[in-house]
């Protein structure tokens, strides 16, 4: 009886820490995408002005990130000291500050829902990278779900409906410059996860000491941008002149933070499997929100090439999380009553 009970009490505190950390993720992350979307397309004002200083948002993001992953590690009674040498995380930095200008820049040009499904075709450069840097190899099944994951990326780019424009530009949506932004976000995201990957394995690191020390460069490395753009005042004198401008600033920050620790959490607590059917699931769901709350019409083939990513990515997590076939006993006796060869 006290067994049963105590399995109960056990099931009971997963459903629990998954209804956290789901929750967690998915409200962090869609106000997130809300929020970038309405800062950089949706003017402010009564003279319908447009905030046009990227780099200054990603400052903002790294700036909150840095205070509090240090907080963190003070609290922690953690060390501060660089466990790698510190030219490795500036190039975690600029890689990272890259992939974050080029995903607010391509919001200029392409709509939030074609950005959000474009991200789903990361795996292809994660897979390029894992393979030049890491040396990893992998199954054939990757490489279909890769494919079917670009094909359906390629439908949604391609085939956009005709009245959504965008406000800086003349055209369609899917203008080249959007489009070329977006690959260049995808190839500096994948480098950047790998190359985590690697200082990860190659050291014995804290995540917040990464996470710290890489968004700390990136404060200066964005710094020095805007002070060279001449981009750092503007944006401060539009943002005081603006308040809600300002306040989708602090909300944008504070949401990226939050949602580290939610990512962190969840990857410790459930694994990389359960975080990553999380990530497609936010990713389907940001997308129906910004087409509602934006007015994002979306044509009968973006709904097809919808389906074939997601389909492929859902199938692909089923496909992972399914139980290895036992082995049969017949061949578990064979196995023990055979004698162990190559053992000199």
């Amino acid at each position: 009886m006290l067994m049963g009970t105590t399995i109960d009490n056990v099931k009971e505190s997963k459903i629990w820490k998954g209804i956290f950390a789901v929750s967690g993720i998915l409200i962090t992350l869609v106000i997130y995408g809300v929020l970038q979307e309405k800062i950089m397309r949706v003017p402010y004002g009564a003279n319908k002005e447009y905030f046009k200083y990227s780099l200054f948002l990603v400052f903002c993001n790294r700036i909150t990130t840095s205070t509090v992953s240090a907080g963190v590690l003070l609290a922690s009674k953690k060390a501060l000291d660089p466990v790698a040498p510190v030219y490795k995380y500036c190039i975690i930095s600029v890689s990272n500050i890259l992939t974050t200008t080029c995903q607010y820049e391509a919001l200029k040009y392409v709509s939030f829902p074609v950005q959000t499904l474009a991200k789903c075709a990361k795996m292809i450069p994660v897979m390029i990278w894992g393979t030049c840097i890491m040396q990893k190899r992998y199954k054939g099944f990757d490489y279909l779900v890769a494919f079917l994951v670009t094909l359906g990326c390629s439908i949604f780019i391609l085939f956009p409906e005709g009245t959504d424009i965008s406000p800086y530009s003349s055209g369609r949506e899917n203008t080249v410059w959007g489009v070329s932004l977006m690959i260049g976000y995808l190839g500096f995201d994948g480098f950047t996860s790998t190359f985590q990957d690697k200082l990860f394995k190659g050291y014995d690191m804290e995540i917040h000491n990464q996470i710290f020390y890489t968004t700390l460069c990136s404060c200066f490395l964005s710094l020095t941008g805007l002070i060279l753009q001449g981009h750092l005042l503007p944006a401060i004198e539009f943002a005081y002149r603006h308040n809600d401008c300002f306040l989708d600033i602090v909300l944008l920050s504070t949401v990226a933070t939050a949602s580290q620790f939610f990512i962190s959490y969840t990857i410790r607590t459930f694994g990389a499997l359960t975080f990553a059917a999380i990530m497609t699931t936010r990713q389907l769901v940001s997308i129906m929100l910004s087409c509602i709350w934006f007015s994002h019409p979306l044509s009968w083939e973006q709904l097809i090439g919808a389906v074939i990513v997601f389909g492929s990515l859902y199938a692909k997590n089923l496909l992972k999380s399914a139980p290895p076939k036992p082995i049969p006993s017949e061949q578990m006796q064979n196995r023990a009553s055979s004698p162990v060869k190559g053992i000199p």
